[in-house]
């Protein structure tokens, strides 16, 4: 079998892996050459855990080779991004084009499977696409939508061992596909119709942005009612059916933050909960940027000089380098823009550089700073001593005080 990835970003590129890892002939295709060239290489470009020993070693047995184009397969992935216009309405031309560029290879027998997330009905819409350009291929291609469900850092054995939910335009297509995944994933895999996956991929980050809303709600609640939010949520949690959250500096990240905007912007008058819960988070990270404004305020006017302010955590979640959506990315940003001559120390123990902002030891900018934000409760952070003589804004857990 010969199956070509459309995409090599975050999921594409690990998944186009593990299938060359299992014996599966892959052809990965990216429209940046740069990319190209170091999958060719045996290298990747971004960092998760394992991955690119994996890499190496397919692509020096000669299962996965990049391209710029597609290539003849017997199977098509689609794994590119589906950005967002104005108004977080989401962007499928990306899908779409990748769709166009397969169809001069399409043949009888082929699967076409569709990974990015989507709104719901984007596969029979690329199905009614394919049919409109290619008519003889009407009942004699199979068209499939199966969702990733991974967590960054531990992408490699969660692209095996996790389940999946394959969704087809027909029966046919959803067996066909099972039987592509079956080659290299070792989770249950369940079959249903292709608008039930795509909404099932949308619902499972929608209903985690809501839990984590309704902790981040009880966070700011709890700081205007004087009480301890860590020991409350604990405390709460005793109930035998009661599972509340950790609070956070917001939600980042490109599913948990992103997809839930694939309901609202299809079914605004419907989702209000859902659509509050995104509002809710959003606000999080403005309400710590704010806590961190006006306690820079209360240290100038009670000691006549600016604080040194230490800002903990750059990534959108604990101990990885990813930052696409973070908020804490987003606080340091508005805190800078806010306070131009005080002394920031932005840490940020994942990454070695950031285009933007220098960046210092955690160890250094914790023992330096007179105000100690925590932003990211990344695990070297944990390894501090709370000390009694900073101000310490612990927006994640990191000492629970």
């Amino acid at each position: 079998m010969k199956t070509c990835f459309i995409g090599l970003g975050y999921i594409g590129l690990p998944t186009a892996v593990i299938a060359a890892n299992n014996g599966i002939e892959v052809a990965g295709v990216d429209i940046n050459p740069e990319i190209v060239k170091s999958v060719n290489s045996g290298k990747i470009h971004f960092s998760e855990p394992g991955l690119e020993e994996i890499c190496r070693d397919v692509v020096a047995s000669g299962n996965l080779k990049a391209y710029a184009e597609p290539q003849t397969s017997d199977t098509y992935v689609i794994v590119v991004p589906t950005p967002f216009k104005e108004n977080h309405e989401p962007d499928v031309s990306y899908v779409k084009s990748a769709v166009i560029t397969i169809l001069p290879y399409l043949k009888e027998g082929d699967l076409c499977v569709i990974e990015s997330t989507c709104p719901v009905g984007t596969t029979e819409k690329m199905a009614e696409l394919i049919f409109s350009e290619k008519p003889a291929l009407k009942d004699k291609i199979y068209l499939s939508y199966c969702p990733e469900r991974v967590l960054p850092g531990n992408t490699v054995y969660e692209l095996i061992h996790n389940d999946r939910v394959i969704g087809g335009i027909n029966k046919k297509s959803a067996e066909k596909a099972e039987s592509f995944y079956k080659l290299f994933v070792k989770g249950d895999i369940y079959k249903t119709n292709a608008r039930t996956a795509e909404m099932c991929k949308l619902t499972e980050n929608a209903s985690r942005d809501v839990q984590i809303a309704f902790a981040n709600e009880l966070s700011i609640i709890c700081e205007k009612a004087g009480i301890n939010v860590w020991e409350l949520i604990e405390l709460a949690n005793k109930h035998p059916r009661v599972n509340i959250l950790q609070p956070g500096s917001g939600v980042g990240g490109h599913c948990i933050a992103v997809d839930p905007y694939f309901i609202t912007s299809e079914f605004p008058i419907e989702s209000q909960l859902i659509g509050k819960a995104r509002e809710i988070n959003n606000y999080k990270a403005f309400w710590c940027s704010e806590k961190i404004l006006s306690t820079m305020k209360d240290f100038n006017l009670r000691e006549g000089r600016e604080p040194v302010v230490a800002l903990m955590g750059l990534s959108f979640k604990p101990n990885i380098e990813d930052l696409r959506e973070s908020p804490a990315k987003y606080i340091v940003s508005k805190v800078m823009q806010g306070h131009n001559n005080a002394d920031f120390l932005i840490v940020e123990p994942n990454i070695k550089e950031h285009k933007v902002y220098k960046l210092t030891n955690y160890k250094e900018a914790y023992n330096t700073a007179d105000i100690v934000a925590f932003l990211v409760a990344h695990k070297e952070f944990k390894t501090l001593k709370f000390k009694d003589d900073k101000i310490i804004l612990d927006f994640c857990g990191v000492f629970k005080k």
